[in-house]
């Protein structure tokens, strides 16, 4: 047994979701330690692209920083059948008022961002120092580690990935389908004329490809992120052959013969498989990001949905780690969370069959129906909308409400102008970070004021309307940017919706 004193929460897994969650969690003055396996940071990475709903979650937990300027703005798709564009698909704005950007950015600079944040608030991972046993009990869990030390933390949050160690050594079952056949990746320095303010793919009869162009820490202009199908082939390849199947494939599918490969940053491959963890919780064990779901990329939704796993994760585990709350609320955690992941699953197997399509009648859908499709603008506001993951709503679930005026508990509200107490003008999601809001009338209101302080304690922030997008009435927001409960200055009815809301049963309206 360790001599070490017991830390709140142990976060085995540091990309983007274990991260996220050591820094909303040191945002409400919770011990943490990071440990992850790998002996440091990774350097390159599969995900490459942050929608909207991510880039607000990092901004809430100040580390979206100069990702934006950092970024590229490719936010349009052209597909290809043999030299002729078939689809110009563009993303907009998803109607919906936030201040974060999507971005085209590499998740190893998303993670270098989230450990410069994670270090402000006295953190920082540890390396070569994997899980290999937990054993849990009602009042923590015992960790042990590669590098021989035994942890002893309250609570264990497994973030470390598809093949977790965290999830098996909990016994949590990860059923689910292979999809397709490997695809290959790349980041290649390439010397061609294609056009860098979007992501171009080509339909061919041997396999889809894709190439997105990535900005470039040397400030070069001329890398690319490729994804291709390459179907038929049972060995594992080494980087060299992968490399040597992208000469290939690049001429071949561009009907461009003129394409040079200059050298080579990352190379790797996949099969795509669609996988959701039975529970989010065993006991004091949770999981999160890819531990808990694993589908195809295509769409830029696994970085996402991790973050937005993090962030909702960790106000919940502060509160109980704190007393304000019971260990009940962690089961809305799962019952939150899992419903979207089973939604992103589905979309995501259906554009990979789509991609993958190899009978007649598929390609036939795909080519000539689809494509066709997502040239109509109103399916380009709908793509948007979708990818971003602003429309995501608790309103369904124990914590949310399926009745009254919109926004209703449960949903995302916007970011709204708002006053600060020292009168100085901000907005809302600014002031989330760590904190619950509370968003009161130009007037009044301080009954429910003093209420929330009561059950809350300092980690909620009292702000004022600017354009009384909800004359007269109290909002309290969700340090996740949702709408918790809205109603008139009635601090009884806030007071029941709290008791319920905290420790246990279904907060009634």
């Amino acid at each position: 047994m360790t001599d070490d004193p017991m830390t709140d929460v142990l976060v085995v897994g540091a990309g983007p979701t274990g991260l996220a969650v050591a820094c909303g969690l040191r945002l409400h003055g919770i011990s943490v330690r990071v440990v992850d396996s790998a002996p440091g940071p990774a350097t390159s990475s599969r995900a490459n692209f942050v929608h909207a709903r991510g880039s607000e979650v990092l901004d809430r937990l100040g580390a979206l920083g100069d990702l934006p300027g950092q970024s590229l703005r490719a936010m349009k798709i052209t597909t290809y059948l043999g030299d002729k564009p078939i689809m110009n698909l563009r993303f907009g704005d998803p109607g919906m008022r936030t201040a974060a950007p999507p971005m085209v950015i590499s998740q190893a600079k998303v993670e270098a961002e989230l450990r410069r944040r994670l270090a402000e608030l006295d953190c920082t991972p540890e390396w070569n120092a994997g899980l290999v046993d937990a054993t849990a009990d009602d009042a923590g869990v015992t960790a042990e580690l590669s590098d021989g030390q035994v942890v002893r933390a309250q609570w264990l949050v497994g973030c470390d990935g598809t093949g977790s160690a965290t999830r098996k050594l909990a016994g949590v079952g990860f059923p689910g389908v292979k999809l397709s056949e490997r695809f290959l990746l790349a980041d290649l320095h390439l010397d061609w004329n294609l056009d860098r303010t979007g992501t171009t793919g080509w339909i061919h009869p041997t396999g889809m490809l894709g190439a997105m162009p990535m900005p470039d820490p040397d400030g070069r202009s001329d890398l690319w992120r490729l994804i291709a199908y390459d179907p038929g082939h049972d060995e594992k390849p080494s980087d060299q052959e992968i490399l040597d199947r992208f000469h290939d494939i690049l001429p071949e599918r561009t009907d461009d013969p003129d394409v040079r490969i200059l050298d080579a940053v990352w190379l790797s491959l996949f099969s795509v498989h669609r996988r959701l963890a039975d529970t989010y919780r065993q006991g004091r064990i949770l999981l999160a990001g890819d531990a808990a779901h694993t589908h195809a990329p295509f769409g830029g939704q696994g970085m996402l949905t991790g973050l937005g796993d993090a962030e909702n994760l960790a106000w919940k585990l502060a509160l109980v780690v704190r007393g304000r709350a019971g260990e009940a609320l962690m089961d809305t955690y799962q019952a939150e969370r899992r419903p979207l992941a089973m939604e992103v699953l589905r979309g995501t197997s259906a554009v990979t069959r789509i991609n993958v399509a190899q009978s007649r009648v598929g390609r036939f859908l795909r080519d000539r129906v689809i494509a066709q499709l997502f040239n109509q603008p109103w399916i380009q506001r709908w793509a948007t909308y979708t990818t971003s993951q602003l429309w995501v709503s608790y309103r369904k679930g124990p914590l949310g409400s399926r009745f009254g005026r919109k926004p209703r508990p449960g949903d995302r509200v916007d970011d709204l102008k708002c006053v600060r107490a020292d009168g100085m003008q901000s907005r809302l999601h600014a002031e989330l970070g760590g904190h619950w809001a509370m968003l009161l009338p130009k007037d009044g209101a301080e009954a429910c004021a003093a209420t929330v302080r009561h059950a809350l304690g300092t980690y909620v922030v009292l702000l004022r309307q600017v354009d009384d997008s909800f004359p007269d009435e109290v909002l309290l927001v969700r340090p996740d940017a949702h709408i918790a409960w809205r109603g008139r200055d009635d601090a009884a009815a806030l007071l029941r919706w709290l008791d319920s809301a905290l420790h246990g049963g279904r907060a009634k309206r």
